[in-house]
């Protein structure tokens, strides 16, 4: 399996990979212990350049979202877990700018809760179309 990936112009595409496989992660599209693709492979695969991928890997595995074992190759960790009282700050910076855009939109509060609703359901579903 290969993480899907639709540049989006205007926006780092190392920070659109990172995106894509936390996504890919969260959303049980890749399981915990499963081996996840080589730089070639993922550059390959996403036509994308491989010190790219090799920085995204290499990001992804500081942040604890990949392990690295030797002859085994690289592989999904269990998703890192803020501590509780970490979890509100973690996000804080995300929901501002939500509300922003939201608001340059001229959305209301029940629209961004009804979009915000959508993703979540979405995630849900495809964890549970892969087995959890």
């Amino acid at each position: 399996m290969t993480l899907r990936l639709t540049i989006r112009p205007g926006e780092p595409i190392f920070d659109q990979l990172i995106f894509a496989a936390q996504k890919a992660f969260i959303s049980g599209e890749y399981q915990v212990g499963e081996a996840f693709p080589s730089v070639r492979t993922l550059a390959a695969d996403l036509n994308i350049h491989p010190s790219t991928t090799h920085k995204a890997i290499q990001h992804l595995i500081r942040e604890g979202w990949l392990e690295n074992h030797p002859g085994k190759g690289t592989v999904v960790a269990k998703p890192p877990q803020a501590r509780p009282s970490e979890r509100r700050h973690l996000l804080q910076h995300e929901v501002e700018q939500l509300a922003v855009e939201a608001k340059r939109l001229g959305l209301s509060m029940t629209d961004v809760v009804d979009a915000l609703a959508v993703q979540w359901s979405k995630l849900d579903k495809t964890k549970d179309a892969a087995g959890e």
